[in-house]
């Protein structure tokens, strides 16, 4: 029985990044093909099999554990940039600024999709959403030469609405104007109100 649902919401690649050497800062160079292993886009500084744990895993992994990297691509969607550009006064965000590795439109409220969930172009290349990305502080300083103003206000404005995290599932090439499918598990919601006599078996 399969344990991913195709759903109905699909979206389009209208950018595609690459960060080359992260000591020269977040920013992502611009591609029009991007070519996935299994260890992520080629080329890609935050690409590998495993990767050192971080400040998002400490409460795991002390920092700088080699752990599994599920953090190869950073996604974000059209829609979400727009409404963080309005927030922050700018016309417009370029997602270079914010390190993404991809772009896409047409999937509402895409940071929330649920984890595990997968992007599958026609292809058959597939990437598997790990969680949501988190904002932090290093977009802001790209943005300062741009506008002080909008750097201080990044942070907040893009809480919720930064993207998500994945990792290739299965290899092969994407393209700008191609176009993925959403595929979400097919489980329940997590709650603890939900928890009952079998959760108290193990």
């Amino acid at each position: 029985m399969p344990a991913l649902n195709p759903t109905d919401y699909y979206c389009d690649i209208v950018w595609l990044g690459q960060v080359y050497d992260p000591a020269s800062g977040i920013q992502s160079t611009p591609i029009d093909v991007m070519t996935l292993g299994f260890a992520g886009p080629n080329g890609e500084a935050h690409g590998g099999l495993t990767r050192p744990s971080c400040s998002r895993v400490l409460s795991q992994h002390p920092r700088g554990t080699e752990i599994r990297n599920v953090r190869q691509l950073s996604i974000v969607s059209q829609e979400e940039l727009d409404k963080i550009a309005d927030k922050i006064g700018l016309r417009a965000i370029d997602p270079a600024w914010l390190g993404a590795s991809m772009v896409v439109r047409g999937i509402p409220d895409f940071t929330h999709v649920p984890p595990s969930s997968r992007l599958q172009a026609e292809n058959g290349t597939t990437i598997a959403i790990d969680m949501q990305n988190r904002p932090c502080h290093l977009p802001a300083k790209v943005i300062s030469a741009v506008s002080k103003t909008a750097a201080k206000a990044f942070k907040t404005a893009a809480m919720g609405r930064r993207g998500v995290t994945a990792w290739v599932e299965r290899p092969g090439a994407l393209a700008i104007g191609n176009r993925m499918r959403l595929h979400i598990p097919d489980q329940r919601a997590w709650s603890e109100n939900n928890f009952g006599l079998d959760a108290l078996r193990f």
